[in-house]
């Protein structure tokens, strides 16, 4: 069954989870970005069922407490996120994201260079 694409909030307790590797809904809450309103323990453990639920988090159980680890790493989440902006929204044209892409940004020289080293070791392969 594929997986369903995370919320935003569903994406930050992931992305700390990442981090962390293991942790408890306080160890969440702990990590949770300074600038951002701390978020209630409630909500957070709501959450992580919730990603339970959706196949990307699992847990053991620590007496009456849960740690919980992602099932998935960043880098699958991101392509798949990639795979699905890539056929949602550009209609499958990986040139036309990479145009979208290119235009909505202003990348510096280096950052060009690197885009074309990618390329061309695509290309040797």
């Amino acid at each position: 069954m594929e997986k369903q694409l995370l919320t935003p909030l569903e994406l930050k307790v992931m992305n700390i989870l990442w981090a962390l590797k293991k942790a408890f809904v306080k160890d969440l809450i702990s990590h949770w970005p300074k600038e951002e309103k701390l978020p209630k323990y409630n909500t957070v453990s709501t959450i992580v069922r919730i990603l339970e639920e959706k196949g990307y988090v699992g847990h053991e159980s620590q007496g009456r407490s849960h740690e919980y680890y992602p099932l998935i790493s960043k880098g699958q989440y991101q392509k798949r996120l990639i795979g699905n902006v890539l056929e949602n929204v550009f209609s499958g044209s990986l040139t036309g994201m990479v145009s979208s892409l290119l235009d909505s940004q202003q990348l510096s020289q280096k950052e060009l260079d690197q885009i074309k080293d990618l390329i061309e070791d695509n290309e040797d392969k």
